[in-house]
């Protein structure tokens, strides 16, 4: 077997979790391999069986030959000390289904300004993947470096130690039905043959945990949820939500996964934000490099659902055109605006002024989702924009004032793409810090030498035409 899964019970000062436990047999040999099993197939999807497989990574950022042995030597470090911390394993306790989730206390929420879950995923992992699971312990780690935890910061942020998967209805409120149970169906086969590749859904594979820890990824963001309602019942100014969680979410479509995502984690939580909190408008703003492409189609045709998605033109997966508006009753609800390579902080900031704040002012939300990717960074590998530490501070404070203003503070960040170690975890360190209202510590991580001209006129064109588009 490729991965092994080890069951226990383990006691954290006074209480008792079941921890799980996902070890790669072979984590730390680095060795090719080819397609050796025959395709199999469930439902619309096929799947090859690989084992051992060294992931084809075509290096796209120009800076530096040393990235991807970086990125690597990154990925071991991390991984070795995330195992090594017990305390982390009380992540994998979980509330019985039936029962409500673990929201804190009114008290804790009187006080919190950040709370945030953890859900690494640590069994969905493939070895030199730019989607491994490194990227969450690295996050976490910065966090506790920078003391942005619970450990440091007392009743201001708020770790939920405890939250249940979500469950198939959740899932099937987005996805469909065949999709979610001939994934379920698929883990056996996984776990007898070794890694799972989904044909036609980009570099995306499934290993024998990835249908339990995607529920988990899916019921991170739900709890969320349900705790900023919670305390946006009991004050004004709740505290930011920030689902820390893998595998991402935003391109998988309702019929399958897509491009390293496999249940479309922000979709699903503004369903249930619906169903469950009667919360009727909801405003999701989508800053990853690549187009949401899984959220825009999924409410491509509801009016109660503004999608709203910044990307780098012609990335992949190749959707998100700016005539891209919504369908039927959804027709303008949906707004996509590809920016032009190059596009950094300066152009980033010109579309929250002079898009985003209009079109969330006049669609009203009842709560504001966040998919908020790290790959735009201009230290990413995997795509060719230029925001920087500092880009991600301002998204995460003016989106903070806007939720504030509109809805009552409502509003969940969800982790999407961000695929240097490195910039990911300083990224969302300053998010977090933004959320605290405390200065951006940008300075410190941003090297203006990997910076260069940004492309003024293409998006001013791109900005002026969206605006001519939805009337802004």
């Amino acid at each position: 077997m490729l991965v092994r899964n080890l069951m226990r019970r383990e006691r954290f000062g006074s209480k008792e979790f079941q921890v799980s436990v996902w070890i790669d047999a072979n984590r730390w040999i680095m060795v090719s391999f080819d397609i050796y099993f025959v395709e199999s197939s469930f439902g619309f999807l096929r799947f090859f069986m690989v084992r051992h497989h060294i992931y084809r990574w075509k290096k796209y950022h120009k800076f530096g030959s040393n990235v991807k042995k970086r990125f690597l030597e990154q990925n071991v470090k991390l991984e070795k000390a995330y195992f090594s911390q017990k305390s982390r394993g009380s992540i994998y306790c979980l509330n019985n289904p039936e029962n409500n989730p673990c929201v804190p206390s009114k008290t804790q929420l009187l006080n919190a300004k950040v709370i945030y879950s953890v859900a690494p995923a640590m069994g969905h992992n493939k070895e030199s993947h730019p989607e491994c699971n490194s990227r969450v312990p690295a996050i976490v780690s910065a966090l506790e470096k920078m003391e942005l935890t619970s450990k440091f910061r007392g009743s201001e942020v708020i770790e939920l130690q405890s939250f249940r998967p979500a469950r198939v209805d959740d899932i099937a409120s987005v996805h469909e039905r065949a999709y979610v149970s001939g994934l379920e169906k698929a883990m056996a086969q996984a776990s007898e043959q070794g890694l799972l590749f989904i044909d036609g859904s980009g570099p995306t594979y499934a290993t024998a945990t990835t249908f339990q820890e995607s529920l988990l990824a899916a019921g991170a963001g739900i709890s969320l949820v349900d705790s900023v309602v919670s305390a946006s019942k009991v004050r004004h100014d709740p505290p930011v939500g920030f689902a820390l969680v893998r595998p991402p979410g935003h391109h998988a479509v309702p019929k399958g996964p897509m491009g390293f995502c496999v249940f479309g984690n922000v979709a699903i939580a503004a369903r249930y934000a619906q169903r469950v909190h009667g919360l009727k408008r909801v405003f999701i703003i989508d800053f990853d490099v690549h187009h949401g492409n899984g959220t825009n189609d999924a409410f491509y045709d509801d009016p109660d659902i503004f999608f709203l998605s910044t990307h780098q033109d012609g990335s992949y997966p190749g959707t998100g055109k700016i005539n891209q508006i919504g369908h039927g009753d959804g027709e303008g609800s949906t707004l996509n605006l590809p920016l032009p390579g190059g596009s950094g902080d300066r152009a980033m900031r010109t579309v929250f002024d002079e898009v985003i704040v209009p079109c969330a002012r006049r669609f009203k939300p009842d709560i504001i989702l966040v998919s908020a990717g790290y790959d735009a960074h201009v230290l990413d590998p995997l795509a060719n924009l230029q925001f920087t530490t500092g880009t991600y501070y301002m998204l995460a404070s003016s989106i903070k004032e806007l939720a504030k203003d509109l809805c009552r503070g409502r509003c969940v960040f969800f982790l999407e793409g961000g695929y240097n170690l490195s910039s990911l975890s300083h990224s969302v360190a300053d998010s977090f810090l933004a959320f605290l209202g405390e200065p951006s510590l940008a300075m410190e991580f941003d090297d203006p030498a990997f910076l260069y001209e940004e492309p003024s006129n293409k998006v001013k064109e791109a900005i002026q035409k969206v605006k001519h588009i939805h009337s802004l």
